[in-house]
């Protein structure tokens, strides 16, 4: 019998040719704006890529595929990004967030839920230990 082959889901979110920057400067409120080009300067550098806007809504860094430990099925999905949500910031660091329990003990005021980190405005967190997370999430990617 030959390896079973892993499926390639179609994800949903993908890539866009759309300027990462006109989608940011469209941000309100301002904090969250201001807070947005924080965030692409900080996963520019630590990733050494270009951002890549996703659906309009993500802002990515590099590309990898993900396999799902339960059903095997892969998609491809950004190493890293965020996305300015509505009320809030999502982070994502390409793997699942509890691997980073012990920076978040230092990181300050958050909510978490599986591979995405929400903070409200980075004035509630150590920007220091954000940095460390984005630093270790790109190494495990």
């Amino acid at each position: 019998m030959g390896e079973k082959k892993s499926k390639l889901a179609d994800n949903k979110i993908k890539p866009t040719s759309a300027s990462v920057e006109d989608f940011l400067n469209n941000i309100t409120p301002e904090q969250k704006r201001k807070d947005s080009f924080v965030l692409l300067e900080m996963m520019k550098k630590a990733s050494k890529e270009e951002p890549v806007l996703w659906n309009n809504s993500f802002v990515g860094f590099g590309i990898k595929r993900h396999k799902s430990a339960t059903t095997g099925r892969e998609a491809d999905w950004m190493r890293i990004g965020f996305a300015p949500l509505k009320t809030k910031l999502s982070l994502y660091f390409g793997n699942y967030i509890d691997a980073h329990a012990a920076a978040l003990k230092k990181l300050g005021k958050y909510k978490a839920a599986m591979g995405c980190l929400y903070i409200n405005k980075l004035a509630d967190i150590d920007l220091k230990v954000l940095k460390g997370m984005i630093e270790a999430g790109l190494k495990e990617n």
